[in-house]
């Protein structure tokens, strides 16, 4: 099949969890043999790779296509999406993927081409934080469109399926994002970075917006007696003034360490040596670094929204949503028994990898597309 994949910033890049499942879907489609073009928007440089800027046009297989777009946020995906959308129309696609609910509000383009298109909704994205009254009322249209024109629609999670059902009556194909089994790193850039070591430090790994609850984390720290570090690891996504707020917060406290956006052996340092992994999100699609970071092992504590104890299940510690004190016993109790942790730790691994396996996922989208087309 000829597919293509519309909806991610960029690839690679580790911007966005959307972003980490376009690359992994398309790299092992491509890999299966099958054509897989994706619309990168313009922008960013990764990695020291100009792949925002148009200037590469393959990666791992897959044929790249930049797209011109705004950089401010109000007009970046509305812009890229319906170019995206307009140049699809020409591109003798099988399967057009739009992914998460904004790029989706162009799906009805192809749609009226006669193409075959499938959705993905990577979370329900009109309710998080950092979106203002219109691009909420956006989201919620490109949710619709979804609803009403894709062939098939797939979400990744309970909780998603059936606000899909009760808000627009539409099944829905539950398919999870994966993860691969992941090499434990000793801490060396982190060392000498940071001078962090192992088991010495408390991670939250994530981009800094405010639904993912780093400000109830930071409070809650801040209230612990420890010598362990706080780790916030991960930067901005069009959430400038989010960040500066959360580093002003904990500007009196010199365990708090932010390191920026990481990725590569970095990243991979840090998840290895974690004592304890933190999400306190209050809204998410199918948290990737939740499952990163049971796939390096570690012990998990996180908020007990259902898309986080889906993932979970009973090998990890939660603690109630939004609520400081309960995070803050959570976090006192994993650093004073540190069995309890090890049994976690013990667990997650192998527990998290049988569950979510991508090359399963990539064949049952394929499924999908074969399904339709």
């Amino acid at each position: 099949m000829k597919i293509a994949m519309i909806g991610h910033k960029r690839i690679p890049s580790r911007e966005g969890g959307v972003e980490i499942v376009v690359e992994e879907l398309a790299t092992r489609m491509v890999n299966a043999g099958h054509s897989v073009d994706v619309y990168n928007r313009r922008g960013h440089h990764v990695s020291g790779k100009e792949y925002g800027s148009g200037r590469i046009k393959f990666y791992k297989g897959i044929r790249i296509i930049t797209i011109p777009t705004f950089q401010a946020k109000e007009l970046n995906a509305v812009v890229y999406s319906f170019l995206a959308a307009i140049r699809g129309l020409f591109g003798g696609y099988d399967i057009i993927h739009f992914h998460a609910s904004g790029p989706s509000a162009m799906i009805w383009i192809p749609k009226l081409f006669g193409i075959c298109t499938v959705a993905t909704l990577h979370g329900i994205d009109s309710l998080r934080s950092k979106w203002g009254g219109f691009a909420s009322k956006y989201l919620r249209f490109g949710e619709k469109m979804a609803a009403v024109y894709a062939d098939e629609l797939i979400v990744l999670s309970k909780n998603a399926r059936d606000y899909i059902m009760d808000t627009y009556k539409r099944e829905t194909h539950i398919i999870p994002n994966g993860i691969a089994e992941s090499e434990i790193r000793e801490p060396d850039i982190i060392k000498k970075n940071y001078g962090l070591e192992k088991d010495g430090y408390i991670l939250f790994l994530s981009r800094l917006v405010p639904e993912k609850g780093l400000h109830y984390l930071i409070e809650a720290f801040q209230g612990i007696k420890t010598g362990k570090k706080l780790v916030v690891a991960g930067g901005s996504s069009h959430s400038d003034s989010y960040v500066s707020e959360m580093k002003k917060m904990a500007e009196t406290d010199n365990r708090i360490l932010f390191t920026g956006f990481v990725q590569g052996q970095e990243l991979e340092e840090l998840f290895s040596n974690a004592y304890v992994y933190v999400l306190p999100s209050e809204v998410e699609g199918m948290p990737i670094s939740l499952l990163e970071a049971m796939s390096y092992g570690n012990c998990c504590l996180v908020s007990d929204i259902p898309e986080n104890i889906e993932v979970t299940g009973n090998k990890a510690v939660s603690f109630k949503k939004g609520n400081v004190e309960d995070l803050r016993h959570g976090l006192e109790m994993l650093i004073d028994d540190t069995s309890l942790t090890g049994k976690y730790k013990d667990e997650a691994k192998s527990y998290i990898i049988k569950k979510y396996n991508w090359d399963e996922i990539v064949a049952e989208t394929l499924k999908l597309y074969e399904k339709i087309s």
